[in-house]
Protein backbone atom coordinates (compact mmCIF):
# COMPACT_ATOMS: atom_id res chain seq x y z
CA UNK A 1 0.00 0.00 0.00
CA UNK A 2 1.17 3.43 -0.81
CA UNK A 3 1.88 6.59 1.15
CA UNK A 4 -0.91 8.44 -0.93
CA UNK A 5 -3.30 5.45 -0.45
CA UNK A 6 -3.25 4.92 2.90
CA UNK A 7 -4.01 8.96 3.47
CA UNK A 8 -6.88 8.57 0.67
CA UNK A 9 -8.15 5.71 3.41
CA UNK A 10 -7.25 7.88 6.80
CA UNK A 11 -9.45 10.53 4.88
CA UNK A 12 -12.28 8.66 3.97
CA UNK A 13 -12.70 6.63 7.55
CA UNK A 14 -12.18 10.09 9.20
CA UNK A 15 -14.80 11.57 6.87
CA UNK A 16 -17.60 8.86 6.99
CA UNK A 17 -17.05 9.04 11.09
CA UNK A 18 -17.72 12.59 10.49
CA UNK A 19 -20.78 11.71 9.17
CA UNK A 20 -21.90 9.31 11.61
CA UNK A 21 -21.88 11.98 13.90
CA UNK A 22 -23.57 14.33 11.67
CA UNK A 23 -26.51 11.99 11.52
CA UNK A 24 -26.55 11.12 14.74
CA UNK A 25 -26.38 14.24 16.00
CA UNK A 26 -27.82 16.99 13.87
CA UNK A 27 -30.35 15.57 11.74
CA UNK A 28 -32.92 14.40 14.46
CA UNK A 29 -32.91 18.25 15.09
CA UNK A 30 -33.73 19.80 11.23
CA UNK A 31 -35.71 20.11 8.67
CA UNK A 32 -35.37 18.30 5.03
CA UNK A 33 -33.95 21.13 3.47
CA UNK A 34 -31.07 21.54 6.01
CA UNK A 35 -30.50 18.09 6.24
CA UNK A 36 -30.15 18.11 2.32
CA UNK A 37 -27.50 20.64 2.26
CA UNK A 38 -25.69 18.34 4.89
CA UNK A 39 -25.83 15.79 2.63
CA UNK A 40 -24.86 17.74 -0.41
CA UNK A 41 -21.68 18.96 1.11
CA UNK A 42 -20.79 15.77 2.76
CA UNK A 43 -21.28 13.92 -0.89
CA UNK A 44 -18.94 16.35 -2.37
CA UNK A 45 -16.18 15.93 0.21
CA UNK A 46 -15.92 12.33 -0.15
CA UNK A 47 -16.17 12.28 -3.87
CA UNK A 48 -13.25 14.39 -3.67
CA UNK A 49 -11.63 12.48 -1.23
CA UNK A 50 -11.93 9.35 -4.58
CA UNK A 51 -10.66 11.63 -6.66
CA UNK A 52 -14.14 12.08 -8.46
CA UNK A 53 -15.33 15.28 -10.06
CA UNK A 54 -19.34 15.38 -10.90
CA UNK A 55 -20.01 17.16 -14.04
CA UNK A 56 -24.04 18.01 -15.44
CA UNK A 57 -24.15 17.52 -19.07
CA UNK A 58 -24.46 20.40 -21.13
CA UNK A 59 -27.34 18.85 -22.78
CA UNK A 60 -28.91 18.09 -19.36
CA UNK A 61 -32.83 18.59 -19.02
CA UNK A 62 -33.30 20.47 -15.45
CA UNK A 63 -33.61 18.24 -12.81
CA UNK A 64 -37.09 18.91 -10.85
CA UNK A 65 -37.23 19.50 -7.44
CA UNK A 66 -40.05 17.47 -7.27
CA UNK A 67 -40.19 13.52 -9.12
CA UNK A 68 -39.48 10.38 -8.66
CA UNK A 69 -35.71 9.59 -10.60
CA UNK A 70 -34.87 6.27 -12.09
CA UNK A 71 -31.13 6.09 -13.11
CA UNK A 72 -29.09 3.38 -14.21
CA UNK A 73 -27.04 1.58 -11.62
CA UNK A 74 -22.33 1.64 -12.16
CA UNK A 75 -20.96 1.58 -8.43
CA UNK A 76 -21.50 2.05 -5.21
CA UNK A 77 -20.35 5.87 -5.96
CA UNK A 78 -23.89 6.53 -7.90
CA UNK A 79 -25.90 7.92 -4.80
CA UNK A 80 -22.74 9.83 -4.00
CA UNK A 81 -22.77 11.47 -7.28
CA UNK A 82 -26.64 12.08 -7.34
CA UNK A 83 -26.30 13.55 -3.83
CA UNK A 84 -23.62 15.57 -5.02
CA UNK A 85 -26.13 18.19 -6.92
CA UNK A 86 -29.86 17.11 -5.98
CA UNK A 87 -29.92 14.63 -3.19
CA UNK A 88 -32.79 12.22 -2.94
CA UNK A 89 -34.40 9.95 -0.86
CA UNK A 90 -33.37 6.24 -1.77
CA UNK A 91 -34.52 2.92 -2.77
CA UNK A 92 -31.41 0.58 -2.37
CA UNK A 93 -30.92 -3.53 -2.46
CA UNK A 94 -31.08 -4.20 1.58
CA UNK A 95 -26.95 -5.47 0.89
CA UNK A 96 -25.76 -2.13 1.46
CA UNK A 97 -26.75 -1.78 4.88
CA UNK A 98 -24.10 -4.31 5.61
CA UNK A 99 -21.59 -2.47 3.81
CA UNK A 100 -19.00 -1.20 6.68
CA UNK A 101 -19.72 2.18 8.28
CA UNK A 102 -21.19 3.79 5.12
CA UNK A 103 -24.18 0.95 5.07
CA UNK A 104 -25.26 2.14 8.54
CA UNK A 105 -24.52 6.03 7.34
CA UNK A 106 -26.75 5.33 4.35
CA UNK A 107 -29.77 4.46 6.08
CA UNK A 108 -29.28 7.38 9.14
CA UNK A 109 -28.95 9.62 5.48
CA UNK A 110 -32.76 8.53 4.63
CA UNK A 111 -31.68 5.21 1.96
CA UNK A 112 -34.56 2.62 2.93
CA UNK A 113 -33.41 -1.00 2.09
CA UNK A 114 -35.57 -3.63 -0.14
CA UNK A 115 -34.75 -7.30 0.44
CA UNK A 116 -34.50 -9.23 -2.85
CA UNK A 117 -37.72 -11.99 -2.95
CA UNK A 118 -39.49 -9.86 -0.24
CA UNK A 119 -42.87 -9.11 -1.67
CA UNK A 120 -43.71 -7.74 2.39
CA UNK A 121 -41.17 -5.63 2.20
CA UNK A 122 -41.97 -4.92 -1.24
CA UNK A 123 -45.37 -3.40 -0.14
CA UNK A 124 -44.36 -1.42 3.19
CA UNK A 125 -41.88 0.33 0.96
CA UNK A 126 -44.06 1.10 -1.19
CA UNK A 127 -46.18 2.53 0.95
CA UNK A 128 -43.74 4.99 2.25
CA UNK A 129 -42.38 6.01 -0.94
CA UNK A 130 -46.03 7.56 -2.24
CA UNK A 131 -45.81 9.36 1.46
CA UNK A 132 -42.47 10.80 0.72
CA UNK A 133 -43.51 11.54 -2.79
CA UNK A 134 -46.81 12.91 -1.68
CA UNK A 135 -44.48 15.01 0.55
CA UNK A 136 -43.29 16.47 -2.26
CA UNK A 137 -39.89 14.24 -1.76
CA UNK A 138 -37.41 13.69 -4.32
CA UNK A 139 -37.59 9.83 -4.31
CA UNK A 140 -34.55 7.81 -6.22
CA UNK A 141 -34.43 4.45 -7.09
CA UNK A 142 -31.89 2.11 -9.62
CA UNK A 143 -34.88 -0.02 -11.36
CA UNK A 144 -32.14 -2.55 -13.06
CA UNK A 145 -32.05 -4.07 -9.56
CA UNK A 146 -28.36 -4.33 -9.59
CA UNK A 147 -25.03 -2.87 -11.19
CA UNK A 148 -24.18 -3.23 -14.85
CA UNK A 149 -20.85 -3.18 -17.17
CA UNK A 150 -20.66 0.55 -18.31
CA UNK A 151 -21.29 0.56 -22.44
CA UNK A 152 -24.44 -1.41 -20.98
CA UNK A 153 -27.92 -1.18 -19.72
CA UNK A 154 -29.68 -4.34 -18.03
CA UNK A 155 -33.96 -4.23 -18.23
CA UNK A 156 -36.03 -2.52 -15.81
CA UNK A 157 -37.89 -3.75 -12.93
CA UNK A 158 -41.40 -1.99 -13.14
CA UNK A 159 -43.31 -2.74 -9.75
CA UNK A 160 -41.46 1.06 -7.75
CA UNK A 161 -42.96 2.81 -10.69
CA UNK A 162 -46.16 2.16 -9.48
CA UNK A 163 -45.60 4.31 -6.46
CA UNK A 164 -45.41 7.53 -8.73
CA UNK A 165 -48.51 6.70 -10.59
CA UNK A 166 -50.16 6.19 -7.47
CA UNK A 167 -48.57 9.77 -6.53
CA UNK A 168 -49.29 11.51 -9.43
CA UNK A 169 -45.71 12.52 -9.63
CA UNK A 170 -43.16 13.21 -12.50
CA UNK A 171 -40.54 10.17 -13.28
CA UNK A 172 -37.50 11.73 -14.49
CA UNK A 173 -35.16 9.58 -15.71
CA UNK A 174 -30.97 9.82 -15.32
CA UNK A 175 -27.82 8.34 -17.36
CA UNK A 176 -25.08 8.32 -15.16
CA UNK A 177 -21.13 7.76 -16.54
CA UNK A 178 -17.97 7.65 -15.73
CA UNK A 179 -15.16 8.22 -17.80
CA UNK A 180 -11.45 8.31 -17.56
CA UNK A 181 -8.47 11.20 -18.87
CA UNK A 182 -9.00 10.00 -22.37
CA UNK A 183 -13.06 10.00 -22.21
CA UNK A 184 -13.66 6.51 -21.89
CA UNK A 185 -15.32 4.05 -19.99
CA UNK A 186 -12.84 4.47 -15.87
CA UNK A 187 -11.66 0.71 -15.82
CA UNK A 188 -11.83 1.32 -12.00
CA UNK A 189 -15.25 2.10 -11.52
CA UNK A 190 -17.37 -0.66 -12.51
CA UNK A 191 -18.71 -2.61 -8.96
CA UNK A 192 -19.83 -6.20 -10.84
CA UNK A 193 -19.38 -9.78 -10.20
CA UNK A 194 -17.45 -11.14 -7.20
CA UNK A 195 -15.81 -7.89 -6.63
CA UNK A 196 -16.64 -6.68 -2.72
CA UNK A 197 -17.09 -3.13 -1.76
CA UNK A 198 -13.41 -3.47 -0.07
CA UNK A 199 -11.90 -3.88 -3.29
CA UNK A 200 -14.01 -1.34 -4.76
CA UNK A 201 -12.90 1.31 -2.30
CA UNK A 202 -9.55 0.12 -3.15
CA UNK A 203 -9.63 0.30 -7.10
CA UNK A 204 -10.70 3.72 -7.01
CA UNK A 205 -8.44 5.49 -4.48
CA UNK A 206 -5.41 4.17 -6.01
CA UNK A 207 -6.82 4.63 -9.56
CA UNK A 208 -6.17 7.62 -11.88
CA UNK A 209 -8.89 10.75 -11.78
CA UNK A 210 -12.73 9.31 -12.27
CA UNK A 211 -15.13 12.03 -13.98
CA UNK A 212 -18.53 11.38 -13.58
CA UNK A 213 -21.39 12.83 -15.72
CA UNK A 214 -25.33 13.22 -14.84
CA UNK A 215 -27.75 13.51 -17.42
CA UNK A 216 -31.23 14.33 -16.64
CA UNK A 217 -33.64 13.16 -19.55
CA UNK A 218 -36.87 14.94 -19.91
CA UNK A 219 -39.29 13.80 -17.60
CA UNK A 220 -42.99 11.99 -17.64
CA UNK A 221 -45.89 12.22 -16.35
CA UNK A 222 -47.01 9.16 -14.30
CA UNK A 223 -50.43 10.48 -13.61
CA UNK A 224 -52.89 8.38 -15.50
CA UNK A 225 -50.08 5.98 -16.55
CA UNK A 226 -49.58 2.20 -16.66
CA UNK A 227 -45.92 1.09 -14.50
CA UNK A 228 -44.69 -1.03 -17.41
CA UNK A 229 -45.13 1.72 -19.78
CA UNK A 230 -43.43 4.09 -17.49
CA UNK A 231 -40.59 1.49 -17.16
CA UNK A 232 -40.16 0.75 -20.96
CA UNK A 233 -39.69 4.79 -21.29
CA UNK A 234 -37.62 5.42 -18.80
CA UNK A 235 -34.95 2.73 -20.01
CA UNK A 236 -35.38 4.15 -23.35
CA UNK A 237 -34.67 7.52 -22.12
CA UNK A 238 -31.60 6.30 -19.65
CA UNK A 239 -30.22 4.12 -22.99
CA UNK A 240 -30.69 7.36 -25.07
CA UNK A 241 -28.45 9.46 -22.61
CA UNK A 242 -25.96 7.10 -21.96
CA UNK A 243 -25.35 6.77 -26.00
CA UNK A 244 -26.11 2.80 -26.12
CA UNK A 245 -28.84 1.54 -28.28
CA UNK A 246 -32.02 -0.15 -26.05
CA UNK A 247 -32.51 -3.67 -26.54
CA UNK A 248 -36.10 -5.00 -27.21
CA UNK A 249 -37.88 -5.35 -23.86
CA UNK A 250 -36.06 -3.51 -21.51
CA UNK A 251 -38.46 -4.99 -18.80
CA UNK A 252 -37.87 -7.83 -16.42
CA UNK A 253 -40.26 -10.85 -17.58
CA UNK A 254 -41.99 -11.21 -14.34
CA UNK A 255 -42.50 -7.47 -13.80
CA UNK A 256 -46.23 -7.10 -14.72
Amino acid sequence: MTILLIYRLLRMVVHVLYGMAVCATVFPWIGVEARNGHIRRWSRTLLGICNVTVEMAPDSAQPLAHAMVVANHVSWLDIFVVDAFYPCRFVAKAEIRSWPLAGWLAEKAGTVFIARGSKRDLRNIFKGLVHSLQAGERVAFFPEGTTAPQGSLLPFHANLFEAAVDAKVMVQPLALSYSDASGGHHPNVDFIGETTFAESVLAILRGTPVRARLKYMPAMDAAGGHRRDLAQAAHDAVAAGLGIVAQPGGLRPHAA
